[in-house]
């Protein structure tokens, strides 16, 4: 188990509301996080996705935000958050292609440090799904230090650290490649045919979220009672 994974969270974010200086933050950590042991159909759920011109917090930074709030039985669309935000360093060719925002799309964009308000209000007291947590973690916390002077932590479930824990053989025999034979994938694409849902366009991060959003509720009604614990998936 992760250092983060056996992270007391509800403690955690007791301590930071005291300790944070930031209003902001006092009022994200003061909403609390629910107890491992909650079970996951009792969860207030919101998923997250961003989009960035690089894969590098310290170097890049980010263009897009979707949050999607959920539960396991419902996606709640009504509630859906996104942005287009000004970075802080230049847009580049390789990251236009993927997400599709372009120099115009952020000449009149806000810069992120606007809607910290609102996101940090969306995500309070709720716990974060994302598809590969590393994204999401680091970039939000690089980008609250820049603004706010401090870090951002939460717990998150990653969809994709799911489908890692259910496939673990994903690499192949030298025979395997040698019939042509693929690895399994466990791209948010990929795992979301693995269980019958559609294909979104990919790289928008509404539409990324919602995607992970309704990955996460196959991957539960496939694999997981509703009473599994969410400290069993989060990290």
């Amino acid at each position: 188990m992760s250092e983060r994974a056996a992270q007391d969270w509800p403690q955690l974010f007791a301590s930071l509301a005291d300790s944070s200086r930031d209003p902001r933050l006092r009022a994200f950590y003061g909403a609390g996080c629910v107890a491992a042991d909650t079970p996951l159909q009792d969860v207030p759920l919101v998923a997250l996705d961003v989009e960035t011109t690089g894969l590098d917090p310290r170097e890049n930074a980010i263009v897009s935000l979707g949050l999607v709030p959920l539960s396991l039985q419902r996606i709640r669309c009504a509630e859906s958050r996104y942005w287009v935000v000004k970075p802080t360093g230049e847009l580049n060719a390789e990251s236009v292609t993927f997400h599709h925002i372009t120099h115009s799309d952020i000449r009149h964009a806000p810069r992120l440090a606007s809607v910290l308000e609102e996101l940090l209000e969306t995500m309070a007291g709720k716990v974060v799904v994302a598809h590969y947590r590393n994204i999401e973690r680091s970039f939000l916390d690089q980008a609250v230090r820049q603004h706010l002077g401090e870090g951002l932590v939460f717990p998150i479930i990653d969809t994709m650290d799911l489908e890692a824990r259910l496939h673990p053989k994903r690499t192949l025999s030298w025979w395997d490649r040698l019939r042509g034979r693929e690895p399994l994938s466990i791209r948010l694409a990929d795992s979301r045919l693995r269980y019958g849902l559609p294909l979104y366009s990919a790289h928008h991060a509404l539409t990324d979220a919602l995607a992970c959003g309704e990955l996460l509720q196959a991957q539960v009604a496939t694999h997981y009672p509703g009473h599994t614990p969410v400290g069993a998936v989060w990290g």
